[in-house]
């Protein structure tokens, strides 16, 4: 059966980029045979999508850090407030200083703190126009996390009772947590060695219920869109990237978040940029944006912009992020790009060192010119022979460790879902709501456990050292010879 077109509104929405081929080998996770994709995993170059120029009211003082040629970027001259070792488990962010405090300051001495009622046009106006230049999209909403940004995608798409979306089994648990929170029922699907999303068994999960899909882009690895936006046409469903690990990624050219309906962006303590918990929803879709504008603003009908929304205002919540944080965000945008180009540098060279050195390969990667980089993952034969890699490593200094010791990204540690408690008060629960049971266990989805339990990562810094970064590679040769 070949795809049909999707009958979602499409007035607002700019169409996919890629030719979306009449079928895919979903088996294939790096869609080797797709002509719009542009792999090449010999890659020295990147050929990320270009930042767009800052908007004219960026703080003059926030100068664009340039990249070294070894390396990683020359930061020497930023006051750094953190000495960074790693990424996704580290109790540090990447990079903050003294621009960040002087934005902070900016904003404390100007009394304005609130967004609205005399902060319109300030800092969070300022970042949502620079975040949607950088993401290629129309509008942007900051809200105050990624969840809460999964949340108002949801609801600016109309998911609601009675509605199911699929998710992946690896994932933090906002990802299914959100679908409960507009009343809808989560529908755990399997990753594949990519550590994205399979599309085979979206295929599978897909029911009359279906609605929307929640494709993750994990540690900064793109899902298989191509295959994701393929499916969605064909069955009418909405995709809500969650790119909430992957700030900055790209695939096929376009920023992740960009490619589906809308996408989902989280700026907590541990994600790319930081402003210590945050996010933003983006979108071309008017609906979408008005939909989710409303509910992330409780106290829309008072706002200045309320006779621009053609969409009926309903009650909503309040997801409303303040001016110290997107002040933070602002000068945090622009470290954005050339840390991603630093540490895809550093992966490049971390692969291109351990290639063909021990009993492993690295998990497919399904855009390498678009990953941001974060993690270089190693894919072994068995759990056994990934610990033993893990454990000799760790004993060198070096951090290593394994999904599947992160509980928290891991579906079979749901309790919530598990035992399908999904609200404080019954009639409030989308599970007792659903017209029809669904079924959760702990090995539901074997493929993904599998694969988490045989993968390792490895991490990579944007300010390390080209030295220390050679110390590191020679300590995992020498693990990697004697396995």
């Amino acid at each position: 059966m070949s795809p049909t077109k999707s009958n979602h509104n499409t007035q607002d929405v700019q169409p996919h980029d890629c030719a979306i081929p009449q079928s895919h080998d979903y088996t294939t996770p790096t869609l080797a045979k797709n002509p719009c994709r542009r792999y090449s995993e010999s890659a020295t170059h990147s050929t990320r999508c270009p930042r767009s120029p800052r908007h004219n009211s960026s703080p003059s003082a926030h100068k664009p850090l340039s990249i070294c040629t070894h390396l990683v970027p020359d930061y020497n001259d930023i006051d750094l407030m953190s000495d960074l070792e790693n990424w996704g488990g580290s109790e540090q962010m990447y990079i903050i200083g003294e621009e960040e405090v002087e934005a902070v300051r900016r904003v404390i001495e100007s009394g304005q703190l609130f967004r609205y009622r005399g902060g319109e046009g300030g800092e969070t106006d300022q970042f949502e126009h620079e975040w949607s230049e950088t993401i290629g999209v129309r509008h942007t909403i900051a809200v105050t996390s990624g969840t809460a940004a999964l949340i108002c995608g949801l609801v600016g798409m109309g998911i609601g009772p009675g509605d199911e979306v699929i998710v992946p089994g690896y994932t933090f648990i906002a990802t299914a947590l959100a679908p409960l929170a507009v009343g809808a029922v989560p529908i755990i699907a399997e990753v594949d060695t990519s550590l994205t999303i399979d599309p085979e068994d979206i295929i599978r999960k897909i029911t009359p219920r279906t609605k929307a899909i929640i494709p993750v882009h994990m540690v900064g690895l793109p899902s298989n869109m191509d295959a994701i936006m393929d499916i969605a046409h064909h069955y009418g469903l909405r995709v809500l990237e969650d790119a909430c690990q992957a700030d900055g990624g790209s695939y096929g050219g376009q920023r992740l978040g960009s490619i589906g309906d809308a996408g989902a962006f989280s700026f907590n303590h541990f994600k790319i940029i930081t402003c210590g918990e945050g996010g933003a929803l983006v979108t071309n879709d008017r609906d979408i944006f008005e939909r989710a504008l409303i509910f992330h603003d409780g106290g829309v009908a008072f706002r200045e912009h309320v006779d621009q929304l053609r969409n009926p205002l309903f009650a909503g919540m309040n997801f409303r992020i303040n001016e110290i944080l997107s002040a933070i965000l602002r000068v945090q945008l622009t470290r954005l790009d050339d840390m991603l180009e630093a540490m895809l540098r550093e992966k490049r060279t971390i692969i291109h060192a351990l290639e063909g050195t021990g009993p492993f390969t690295f998990n497919p990667i399904h855009d390498v010119e678009g990953d941001c980089g974060t993690t270089v993952a190693l894919l072994f034969d068995s759990e056994e022979r990934m610990r033993e890699f893990t454990q000799k490593v760790r004993e060198l200094g070096v951090r290593a460790d394994t999904p599947a010791d992160s509980g928290r990204h891991i579906y079979a540690n749901w309790e919530p879902i598990l035992t399908q408690r999904g609200a404080h008060h019954p009639a409030l629960d989308a599970f007792k709501l659903a017209p029809a049971t669904v079924t959760y266990s702990p090995d539901m989805c074997p493929q993904t456990l599998d694969v988490l339990s045989r993968t390792a990562y490895l991490y990579t810094n944007p300010t390390r050292p080209p030295e220390e970064l050679q110390s590191m590679i020679e300590a995992v040769e020498v693990v990697l010879r004697a396995l």
